[in-house]
């Protein structure tokens, strides 16, 4: 590793601009940087954190300007899964007058605004996971997000944006709990609960989402996004197995939902929750 002090971040240096594209492919082949923001490189062993996304943004965006668009989410503590399926945020900024906040020294649009900003812009899956997402961190109350909302959608209460502020929920826990409830509204079964409490002898469950006021036959539906990270191996699986067991002795039917169920083309998820619901779903899914 170049021997040089803390922050341990830059943005091209300490290299010569003829060095940067073979110093720079050296140190992530031998993995002691990774790539942090389009253009700024940090030390794989500084930990990700409010201040070093800020200094990250300082470096590259100019003092008087404002962080808009999805470096703003960023900045206020989303995600990057949330915002889009590039793993890499981008730096965007306006000299444009907009509401700001001033976070770690930087001009940053407001939550609120960020998150019209974000539901105009983005694909709709990513815009309602980026509004539940600072929703669910606290960075805005959905008091705030409906009333900046109102200035925005007053004439176009039906354009997609206006529809994502209105799917929004601050329960949601992770990207794909919102893309789940999306699917399941794109296709017609109406609003499902989020956090689902499930009382059982000895213990108390919770589900992603379900739809808990309508029953069939006396059983319940709840549907759960299992991610590759925590639901592959074999102990996982047979926990996971073991839970559903218990919840269907407790009357509740359960689904099983992987991340191709999200994304591919095959409607499998829209037909299993319309076969329990003895519901047509509304297909193809329009995004």
């Amino acid at each position: 590793m170049f021997e040089y002090d803390q922050p341990f971040y830059f943005a091209g240096l300490p290299f010569t601009a003829r060095q940067v594209p073979r110093k720079l492919a050296w140190l992530l082949a031998r993995g002691e940087i990774r790539q942090f923001l389009k253009g700024v490189y940090v030390d794989v062993r500084v930990p990700d954190s409010p201040t070093l996304r800020a200094d990250a943004l300082r470096l590259v965006v100019p003092s008087d300007a404002i962080i808009c668009g999805r470096a703003a989410a960023w900045l206020h503590g989303i995600e990057t899964t949330a915002l889009g399926p590039e793993p890499m945020v981008s730096p965007h900024w306006t000299f444009l007058e907009q509401p700001f906040v001033e976070t770690q020294g930087l001009k940053v649009i407001t939550p609120a605004a960020t998150a019209i900003e974000l539901a105009k812009n983005l694909r709709l899956p990513f815009a309602l996971s980026a509004v539940d997402a600072l929703l669910h961190a606290g960075v805005v109350s959905f008091h705030e997000l409906t009333a900046a909302a109102a200035a925005y959608f007053a004439e176009d209460v039906n354009s997609l944006a206006a529809r994502v502020i209105r799917y929004a929920d601050h329960r949601a826990a992770s990207p794909a709990e919102s893309w789940l409830r999306l699917r399941l509204l794109d296709a017609g079964f109406g609003r499902p609960d989020l956090q689902v409490r499930v009382e059982g002898p000895d213990r108390v469950y919770r589900l992603d989402v379900g739809y808990p006021d309508r029953p069939v036959d006396g059983r319940r539906l709840g549907l759960e996004y299992d991610s590759d990270e925590w639901h592959s191996s074999t102990k996982q699986q047979l926990r996971d197995e073991t839970r559903r067991t218990e919840l269907d002795a407790l009357g509740w039917h359960i689904i099983s939902v992987r991340r191709p169920d999200l994304w591919g083309s095959y409607p499998a998820l829209e037909l299993a929750v319309g076969s329990f619901l003895c519901q047509e779903p509304r297909l193809p899914r329009r995004w």
